[in-house]
C-alpha cells in the first residue's frame, strides 16, 4: 500500500523485519530510497504497479546504508536502475560482506548486485522537483546516510533516527561515538517532517534529533561506566 506524502514523494510501508521504501516521482526520473527485502518485491512492484509505475520505470535508487532490511531487492531493478550508496555500505555490498549485511542469512531471496556510484558527504542528486543531499551519518553502521531536501525541508533518516528520538541499534561498523556526532549534526539542519526507514512519520524533527542525541549520549556514558566497572574488577 502507497500513501502520498508529499506532492510526487509516496511511501511504501513494511512490518519489520522489512523497512519502509521511498518513492520520488521527479520532473523525468524516478527515484526509489531503500528497496526493502527481497522477499517482499511482489508487494512492492504490486505497489508500483497501482501508481503506473514498471520495474523498469525506476530509473534511480539510493541505499540509506547496508542491511539486508533495506537493500534486499535491489537486485530485481539492477539491469535498469542506476544504484547509489555511501562509499563504506557500497564497499560491504560489492564484497558481499555477509557479517555486516546479513542478507545471507536473513534474506535468502536476496541476488548479489552491487553501486553504481559511491556517494560522499554532501553529494547532490537533482530529480529537478526535489533536490537530495547526501547526510553521512554512520552509527548504526559506518555506511548510513540521510537524505536531506532542502526547500521543502525534508529529511530521510534511514535507520539513524526515528520518531519520538528512538535510536536504533548500534551493529557491526557502528559505534556510539560516530552515532553522538551524526545527530549532533543532523540537529543544525532545518527540517519540517522526517521520513525514517521504520516506524511512523516525524513531525516534530527538530524535537525528536534532540531526544536521541540526548539518549545516545546517556548510553555513551552508561558505556563508559561500564567499561570503568569492569576495568576495577578485572585490576
Amino acid at each position: 500500500m502507497s500513501v502520498e506524502l508529499r506532492p510526487g514523494i509516496f511511501q511504501f510501508s513494511a512490518e519489520k523485519p522489512g523497512s519502509h521504501v521511498y518513492l520520488i516521482k521527479g520532473t523525468s526520473k524516478n527515484v526509489l530510497i531503500d528497496t526493502g527485502m527481497a522477499a517482499n518485491f511482489p508487494v512492492l512492484e504490486a505497489s508500483l504497479l497501482e501508481l503506473g509505475l514498471r520495474v523498469s520505470d525506476i530509473h534511480f535508487i539510493i541505499l540509506t546504508h547496508e542491511h539486508f532490511d533495506h537493500i534486499g531487492a535491489t537486485s530485481f531493478f539492477f539491469k535498469t536502475a542506476v544504484v547509489a550508496a555511501h562509499r563504506l555500505a557500497a564497499n560491504k555490498i560489492e564484497l558481499q560482506d555477509e557479517f555486516v549485511t546479513m542478507v545471507k542469512s536473513m534474506d535468502a531471496a536476496s541476488v548479489p548486485f552491487h553501486a553504481d556510484i559511491w556517494l560522499e558527504q554532501d553529494t547532490t542528486i537533482d530529480m529537478g522537483k526535489y533536490r537530495l543531499r547526501t547526510v553521512h551519518s554512520p552509527g548504526h553502521t559506518s555506511g548510513c546516510i540521510c537524505l536531506y531536501e532542502p526547500n521543502e525541508r525534508l529529511l530521510f533518516t534511514g535507520d539513524t533516527v526515528f520518531a519520538g528520538g528512538t535510536l536504533s541499534g548500534i551493529f557491526s561498523s557502528g559505534n556510539i561515538s560516530d552515532y553522538m556526532n551524526s545527530l549532533e549534526r543532523l540537529s543544525s539542519l532545518r527540517v519540517d517532517q522526517f521520513y525514517p526507514g521504520h516506524g511512523r512519520l516525524s513531525d516534530s524533527p527538530e524535537e525528536d534529533i534532540r531526544r536521541g542525541l540526548e539518549h545516545a549520549r546517556a548510553l555513551f556514558e552508561d558505556t563508559k561506566t561500564l567499561f570503568e566497572a569492569l576495568t576495577k574488577k578485572g585490576g
